[in-house]
């Protein structure tokens, strides 16, 4: 009889476990919060400083790739991705063109002369900064967990979606900035970024964008 009792609570304190931790649906309401609430912070953000890790999942592969290194913005459009382990690869997002550096080995992209990297530059930036809320181009829904809210993207262009399948980004519920994208693709592999030690409004060298 004790075995079923204790066998009982262990099941109930499992159930109210996934509960908690279970993505609830935002009501109408919170929904206007939680965007009114980003949008001042994002206002508030002119640079942004933080490592972070990277994981990508490859439906093949039984261990996701992690990568880490130092991500940088600067308002309105100045971005610097800079991975650091295993291996040194920089990309810096600046004045329409993305420029790459894989371990001296350098190279550019015009932006301006595509239309789908012109939509990934925008995604990225606004990923970073959580200022992705255009309904014109995406299909957006709204949940809730216990410490973080969370907000999925369905890109509405075509040629977009056959890329990325899905955008999510959680966002801390004390300070409203994202904390992590996840970026899903047309196939069952994803890619998750985990954003640590930030710093906002930090003096940032603009030397850190020469890439």
């Amino acid at each position: 009889m004790k075995i079923k009792i204790f066998l009982l609570l262990i099941f109930l304190n499992v159930c109210l476990f996934e509960s908690f931790a279970q993505e609830q649906k935002m009501s109408e309401s919170e929904i206007a919060v939680f965007k009114q609430s980003v949008a001042v912070i994002s206002k508030k953000i002119k640079t942004l400083n933080s490592d972070f890790v990277q994981y990508k999942h490859l439906d093949f592969l039984s261990k996701d790739i992690e990568t880490s290194g130092k991500m940088i913005f600067k308002e309105p459009n100045l971005l610097l991705w800079q991975y650091k382990k295993p291996y040194n690869y920089s990309i810096v997002f600046k004045n329409g063109k993305i420029l790459i550096n894989d371990e001296g080995k350098k190279s550019a992209v015009d932006i301006g002369n595509s239309k789908l990297f012109g939509k990934i530059n925008k995604l990225i930036v606004g990923s970073v900064s959580g200022d992705l809320f255009d309904d014109k181009e995406f299909s957006i829904s709204y949940f809730k967990n216990k410490d973080q809210n969370v907000t999925k993207f369905i890109p509405k262009d075509a040629t977009l979606k056959k890329y990325i399948k899905q955008i999510e980004l959680t966002f801390d519920k004390d300070d409203a900035t994202v904390v992590q994208v996840k970026l899903l693709e047309s196939s069952a592999d994803f890619t998750r970024i985990v954003f640590k030690n930030k710093v906002i409004n930090a003096k940032v060298d603009e030397a850190s964008f020469t890439n």
